[in-house]
């Protein structure tokens, strides 16, 4: 039962909800399933909260993504640079039957064989990072940020050279994206990592390689290949879904376990329950807390409300994962849950192509921390301990660790 005043319309963007978004969900879903919202002082939105609703918003075919198909205007709600209006045109601001071409071209570049290449990097990195990670470290820095930018490195076969300038690439797409920042990151920033991401492009065509980015210029569906612009939008998509997603699913698992310390130990002791903890930490302290927005192309009513047709509509999977009309005791951190339909990964035709990935990236990075380091522990209080401000993601700034 929520105590505590709760602000509507909710701000996803302020420390209020920040700082009591689980009582804010919980009046949500009690009070107000589908509400009026805002993200930023200048971009106001519908939220829906409850599970069964957030299943209708990503799975009903009049929920679209590309609200330009409504109105007739422009995808972006302002005039943006060229760089910027190219993630428009990114497949998850796509819908069918064009999400479905671009992502059949972006599925052949993910093969069986490149998972399976992946994966055995992916173990042998996790021990070389913990055999130079000694005493107090920030979690994030010395292991969980290493793991997918050196994974999403050698999927686009981007040089070592090239390491610094790619760094800089995903430090500009994904710590600038709120705040006065945004502006910074969409006027310069990101104009410069598109010459980078087309100069990667540009080598990749003259001298093709067994890498990711190379099966994504070759890469054909009914005689149709990516175009130049397309091919930008999917590196940046894999950018910013490949690692952030990953870095941050890392980082609040290990989080999560450290605040549930007998769950930790029972993992320990039984870690074939590994794949069930994952999708655990996925539902009780996933990264992603909502979605990309949609916008109904008719009048669509949830929960006895009506959304008229062209409104912008964020699903909050955050809320849905906590739902107790969907999941028994939802705020118990439990390991061996099931069945656990979760919408950590979203749903429908926008489900996450990466998230076998992610999924294998974090459990074995959570096996390797928990089987070498079994004096594990936080070096901070959990209230201190600083998340990023940033609408529909859970994010910490650090974690500082002592690894015994």
């Amino acid at each position: 039962m929520v105590t505590k005043a709760i602000q509507t319309p909710v701000n996803l963007n302020s420390d209020h909800f920040y700082q009591n978004r689980y009582d804010v969900y919980e009046y949500l879903r009690d009070h107000e399933p589908v509400s009026r919202g805002k993200v930023s002082f200048f971009l106001n939105l519908w939220l829906v909260a409850r599970y069964e609703d957030c299943v209708r918003v990503l799975t009903d075919p009049r929920m679209i993504r590309n609200k330009s198909k409504i109105t007739g205007g422009g995808r972006l709600p302002f005039p943006m640079p060229k760089s910027v209006q190219r993630l428009a045109i990114s497949m998850i601001y796509e819908d069918d039957p064009e999400h479905r071409r671009l992502r059949n071209l972006v599925h052949k570049a993910f093969t069986p064989r490149s998972l399976r290449k992946i994966s055995g990097r992916v173990e042998a990195l996790t021990h070389e990072l913990l055999d130079k990670a000694e005493g107090e470290v920030d979690l994030m820095t010395a292991y969980s940020l290493p793991i997918p930018v050196t994974v999403i490195r050698e999927m686009l076969g981007v040089e070592q050279r090239d390491m610094d300038e790619l760094r800089n690439s995903i430090t500009a797409l994904t710590d600038g994206l709120s705040g006065i920042t945004i502006l910074k990151t969409f006027f310069l920033d990101m104009p410069k990592s598109t010459r980078f991401i087309e100069k990667m492009i540009e080598r990749k065509r003259a001298e093709p390689a067994d890498d990711i980015l190379t099966g994504l210029i070759q890469a054909e569906e009914d005689g149709e290949r990516l175009t130049q612009d397309e091919l930008i939008a999917m590196v940046y998509l894999l950018i910013i879904a490949g690692y952030e997603t990953t870095v941050h699913l890392i980082t609040n698992g290990v989080v999560t376990l450290l605040k549930h310390p007998e769950q930790m130990e029972r993992l320990r002791a039984e870690p074939e329950l590994m794949e069930s903890a994952v999708e655990e930490i996925l539902r009780y302290s996933g990264p992603i807390e909502g979605t990309k927005p949609f916008y109904p192309t008719e009048d669509i009513t949830f929960s006895g409300v009506t959304i008229p047709r062209g409104e912008m509509v964020m699903p909050l999977l955050g809320a849905a994962n906590r739902d107790p009309r969907q999941f028994e005791n939802p705020d118990v951190f439990d390991i061996t849950r099931t069945p656990n339909r979760h919408l950590g990964f979203s749903q429908g035709i926008h489900y996450c192509l990466g998230a076998p990935l992610a999924r294998m990236e974090t459990q074995i990075a959570l096996k390797t921390l928990l089987e070498r380091k079994p004096n594990l522990r936080l070096t901070v209080p959990t209230s201190k301990l600083k998340r990023t401000n940033l609408p529909g993601w859970i994010r910490y700034e650090s974690v500082p660790v002592s690894l015994g």
